[in-house]
């Protein structure tokens, strides 16, 4: 088993509230995306032996690899992206999921993205590729549900 940092918060309810939190606290989009890209440098190492096409995410424009571990009591979630600002993007998606049961995972929707504007402010390829990862995650949940 890899090293998670996740989960940060006892539900993932309290996670997309911290989140909004922390993103009310910036103001314009440019220190959003900094802060984007800061949080994709916190996540934990990534084996190099993972990143092989089995691992890796479809529907992406950057190159995305995510390993399920765990079952349906607890899954974790390691992911890593070639792209900065996307590696930011799988931090708050794994804050949110990562650590929990599949049937927390199926109970939440992803509402920080919209409350923190992210709908709004993600180029089309950007959004089709959070889709594909918070796809992927409810699907592996669904699996062990």
């Amino acid at each position: 088993m890899t090293e998670t940092i996740f989960p940060l918060e006892p539900t993932a309810a309290a996670a997309q509230a911290a989140i909004a939190d922390e993103f009310s606290l910036l103001g314009d989009w440019s220190g959003r995306y900094q802060y984007l890209i800061d949080l994709g440098r916190k996540l934990p190492p990534f084996p190099e032996e993972w990143k092989t096409e089995e691992h890796r995410l479809h529907g992406c424009q950057s190159q995305v690899w995510i390993v399920p571990q765990g079952d349906g009591e607890c899954l974790n979630f390691h992911a890593i992206s070639d792209s900065s600002i996307v590696s930011g993007l799988i931090y708050l998606a794994l804050r949110v999921y990562s650590g929990r049961s599949a049937a927390e995972i199926m109970a939440t929707e992803p509402e920080y993205i919209q409350s923190i504007g992210l709908s709004r402010h993600l180029s089309p390829t950007r959004s089709n590729g959070l889709a594909a990862l918070l796809g992927f995650i409810r699907d592996t949940a669904g699996r062990q549900a």
